[in-house]
């Protein structure tokens, strides 16, 4: 691993954004969201996949100039089509769409059919958290994760985003800027694929069992897991309901694709659907009240008994905003590796 200042490591990633046909506006926005996903430490799903992306729009998978558009609407909900551009961008306009609709109806949804991968999902729930609002999101993936009961795979490991704004001054609402908002960001797998190559890189086991190896039998080997294609759901059984229910749900609102239907090789991985909700809290309470919710359910979080001394529990996004700072102050962690793949695509 090296360190890059955050600036350097945008203004990469942006070149290379830029000799892929994005536009300079897109490609820039492009490279900010990936840029921050390094920062906050999730490296899996940063720079990591630039590479496929790259290939992708090689393949004519993902069109890099397209944008997205509405489709239909009703109230605060809305259908656009994503035109199988660059997800990121598809998913972050989606996002801001829906927080407009929150804004001025209390709630707003978003259903984004036929786009591509979004990479960081947590993404979209820091956008609407930032910007004072709740959010739920999730998307469909292709088939790889098997049923409950099933060897082979049939349902996507389909990750699922909660966010809850938690204010910095609840006796100075103004600009409103949430300072330490809860982000739950999970796969419906117990670990990722990108989690799982990324284990496997390091040659380190999983620290719980992942997945099954050829025997059938649970194991940590991330290797074993990404060779039978056998991710543990999450609850086992109720990880494996939640992904059906999120992906035939997203598939309905967007009337786009469910994951039978999602073109199984990774470089074709296109025509996903999304669903991006936004709710505006303070419709409904005050920002005193809300912020006393949020800091309270965190106090009492961090005073339960932690099984390693001076460790306390944490909530979700806690970790994330350490390692931000961090990247910040020293430069941001990078594989050696997927640094290079990033130069090399932007000469």
């Amino acid at each position: 691993m090296r360190r890059i200042p955050f600036p350097e490591l945008q203004s990469t990633i942006e070149r290379a954004m830029l000799h892929l046909g994005l536009t300079p506006e897109r490609a820039a926005l492009s490279a900010r969201l990936t840029a921050e996903t390094d920062r906050d430490g999730v490296r899996t799903h940063g720079i990591a996949r630039v590479p496929r992306f790259a290939e992708m729009v090689r393949l004519g998978s993902v069109h890099p100039q397209a944008t997205p558009e509405l489709v239909s609407s009703f109230g605060a909900i809305e259908r656009w089509t994503g035109n199988r551009g660059p997800g990121n961008l598809a998913a972050y306009a989606a996002m801001n769409r829906a927080i407009e609709l929150a804004k001025l109806h209390g709630l707003g949804a978003v259903a984004l059919a036929d786009t591509t991968h979004w990479q960081r999902a947590g993404t979209y729930g820091w956008q609407a958290a930032d910007s004072g609002l709740a959010a739920m999101c999730w998307t469909n993936t292709l088939a790889n994760l098997p049923p409950w009961g099933a060897t082979t795979p049939a349902l996507g490991n389909n990750p699922l985003v909660l966010a809850i704004p938690h204010f910095n001054d609840p006796n100075d609402p103004s600009p409103q800027k949430p300072s330490t908002p809860i982000v739950l960001d999970m796969a419906m797998s117990q670990f990722s694929y990108g989690t799982l190559a990324a284990y496997r890189e390091r040659g380190e086991q999983l620290p719980v069992p992942g997945g099954y190896d050829e025997s059938g039998a649970l194991t940590t080997d991330p290797a074993a897991i990404e060779r039978t294609t056998r991710p543990l759901p999450i609850g086992f059984w109720k990880g494996s309901g939640l992904s059906f229910a999120l992906d035939v749900l997203a598939a309905m609102l967007s009337g786009g694709r469910t994951a039978h239907q999602i073109p199984t090789d990774p470089l074709q991985e296109v025509g996903l659907s999304q669903i991006f909700l936004a709710i505006s809290p303070t419709s409904l309470g005050t920002i005193t009240e809300l912020n006393a919710i949020a800091t309270g359910a965190i106090n009492a979080l961090h005073a339960a008994t932690p099984v390693t001394p001076n460790h306390p529990a944490r909530y979700p996004g806690e970790a994330t905003l350490a390692t931000r700072q961090e990247s910040l102050r020293l430069g941001v962690p990078v594989d050696e590796t997927h640094w290079q793949c990033l130069l090399d695509l932007a000469k």
